[in-house]
């Protein structure tokens, strides 16, 4: 955490027709002076000789905190971490050449993902760009095809108003990413900076509200419809809409599923949710959208159609959502709603596509419902998704494939009954942490078991990389959230291979006393492309084992060990009995704390419906 002893400006602010002046400062003052005009208050920031004028800048503020990350990427995943739980933007800093690179993984997971996000980068001297200086990169050009917006900032006096555009473009209208790169002798020049009051775009208009017309025409297909469903996504949270969803599912009682980025949209827990729905989702979401259909050779057999009308409100129809698109939701109507435009008819055509802010278009409609209530409320409807939940709840069990594995034989002795399942792991810590922790993932497996088996009671309650799918985002995401929320309980939920990518990021917890969690579903293995080997290819391993192949009965490479090099508490659970008291320890730590608990590699994630087919093709039990 930086040290403060002198504020970034020596003299009060003047104000003017164009808005306030301040006295004559360095470009780097003026920058973290607008930073701190945003309401900045912690920015994960590595320095180098194109930033380090930023680093002495930010040494002087009295209200920004300094994280200092242990590598770029992990300040960038960090940021997002801190802006999905908190609803800020995030923001991250580096040098030029491989520092901004470093960045760009992040800044592409927070563009897939709708996170409000600024990356600020230091740049080469303007007389050095394009010379091949001295870690030069034209980050700029890079970065355009994974931001909102981008800036080379080429005069000192654009500072003020470039820094508060950047603001004002992340965290309105669907949120994303904009990169600000500032050339060494900017940050170094000075001048009287006029800090602008607001600011304008001509052609943005983020604030998009449905007329009442199109939202008269959901209500009328409601009253027609005799299966609707809500089909929402990470629209809902990024819109602060929870509420209005929970008014208009309570005025309306239509059942709701969610995608992964929209868990905690809707309670989980409430009993017309029908949690998430996809590739790993519930078998019985995908059966209400779809219809309870299989294959029978060539033939497609229905045993109960799905909904009629599906309300897809701030979702995008993602491939992992869709698989085969053309035939999800085959036979409803579809009411689609986004504040982007450019997701219309992008993925799906629709029957009812309305551009606008998700929040006013349920409050619209809610106020609508309050006037004209739905006289029906599909009581039939009800009873069909309650017998799919009956039929195909998540579940697990230990089969025989894991009893009689070479991870039974190699680590756990013939204790076969002590064998700890991923899936156990996880509702476990839902249960001594009573559903109320931040959880953080990786990307794989672990992913979707923590989906599964963490109902999420709230929005930004999961917060996981989405659409990009970046593995190493688990443990600096839980950082970033445990910033934004220093009193909640935060708990990466990571597999070994994902941790593995920025475990550097445990000296960052320790020495800034972050007490982000860690659980390690340590398999040995890269699980998911495994489980599609198992599937596809015959279970030829495609060096997708992560352990010591000289040596296969030793757990490599030892977390534990490595934990305690960072000074961070940390134990290894094998057998079953323990795993309770262990996670306990864990979640009662007032420090950082890794878990690394030993599961079975042979396990897989079900529900599973393979990329491109229909929920004709889904594996929904073992």
């Amino acid at each position: 955490m930086s040290k403060t002893t002198a504020t970034t400006e020596t003299k009060p602010t003047q104000t003017t027709e164009h808005g306030e002046r301040g006295p004559a400062m360095a470009g780097c003052e003026i920058f973290v002076k607008c930073l701190e005009r945003e309401g900045v208050e912690t920015i994960f920031a590595y320095p180098g000789g194109a930033s380090m004028e930023f680093h002495q800048a930010l040494t002087r503020s009295k209200q920004i905190r300094v994280v200092l990350p242990r590598h770029e990427q992990g300040g960038a995943f960090a940021a997002g971490g801190y802006a999905r739980a908190s609803g800020k933007v995030g923001v991250c800093m580096a040098t030029s050449g491989p520092g901004a690179t470093n960045l760009v993984t992040g800044i592409a997971d927070a563009y897939m993902d709708s996170v409000p996000l600024v990356a600020v980068t230091g740049q080469v001297p303007q007389a050095m760009i394009g010379k091949g200086a001295f870690q030069e990169t034209d980050i700029f050009g890079m970065s355009l095809p994974v931001v909102k917006h981008s800036y080379l900032v080429t005069d000192i006096n654009d500072i003020p108003r470039i820094v508060k555009e950047a603001f004002y473009i992340a965290r309105t209208g669907r949120p994303g990413p904009v990169l600000i790169d500032v050339p060494k002798n900017v940050q170094q020049a000075k001048t009287q900076p006029v800090f602008p009051k607001e600011v304008t775009f001509r052609g943005y208009t983020p604030d998009k509200r449905a007329d009442d017309v199109a939202l008269n025409e959901i209500i009328g297909l409601l009253e027609k419809a005799e299966r609707p469903l809500l089909y929402c996504g990470g629209g809902i949270i990024t819109g602060n809409a929870s509420q209005e969803l929970r008014d208009f599912v309570e005025l309306t009682q239509i059942p709701v599923t969610t995608t992964i980025m929209g868990c905690g949209a809707f309670p989980e827990t409430h009993p017309l949710s029908l949690r998430w729905l996809g590739m790993h989702g519930a078998a019985f979401a995908n059966w209400a959208v779809s219809g309870e259909i299989h294959k029978q050779g060539d033939k497609v057999v229905v045993e109960a159609p799905g909904a009629d009308l599906l309300l897809a409100f701030g979702v995008r129809f993602d491939d992992r959502v869709t698989g085969k698109v053309d035939k999800f939701c085959e036979h409803g109507t579809i009411v689609h709603i986004d504040i982007d435009d450019s997701e219309i008819n992008k993925n799906r055509r629709v029957q009812l596509p309305i551009v606008s802010d998700i929040k006013y278009a349920l409050g619209r409609l809610n106020e609508m419902l309050r006037q004209r209530a739905l006289e029906k409320k599909f009581p039939a409807w009800h009873q069909q998704i309650e017998k799919w939940k009956q039929k195909a709840p998540f579940s697990y069990r230990v089969t025989e494939e894991v009893l009689k594995s070479q991870h039974m034989r190699d680590h756990m002795g013939g204790h076969s009954e002590q064998v700890i399942l991923p899936q156990q792991v996880i509702e476990l810590l839902w249960e001594l942490s009573q559903g109320e922790a931040i959880i953080t993932t990786g990307v794989g497996q672990h992913q979707m078991w923590a989906a599964q088996y963490y109902p999420c009671r709230h929005a930004r309650q999961l917060l996981t990389s989405a659409g990009l799918g970046a593995m190493g985002f688990g443990y600096p995401a839980a950082l970033g959230a445990k910033v934004a929320f220093p009193d909640k309980q935060v708990v990466d939920i990571d597999g070994d291979g994902s941790f593995l990518m920025n475990i550097q990021e445990l000296a960052t917890a320790h020495i800034e006393k972050i007490a982000a969690k860690a659980i390690i579903l340590n398999n040995q293995h890269l699980g998911m492309v495994m489980q599609w080997e198992d599937r596809f290819y015959g279970g030829t391993r495609g060096n997708t084992y992560l352990g010591d192949p000289q040596n296969m009965k030793q757990i490599y490479p030892d977390y534990v060990a490595v934990a305690k090099g960072f000074n961070v508490p940390a134990e290894r659970v094998m057998f079953k009995k323990d795993l309770r008291a262990a996670l306990q320890r864990m979640l009662d730590s007032k420090e950082p704390y890794v878990l690394d608990v030993i599961t079975p590699y042979t396990e897989h994630v079900l529900p599973f419906i393979p990329a491109g087919k229909t929920v004709a093709e889904m594996i929904w039990k073992a």
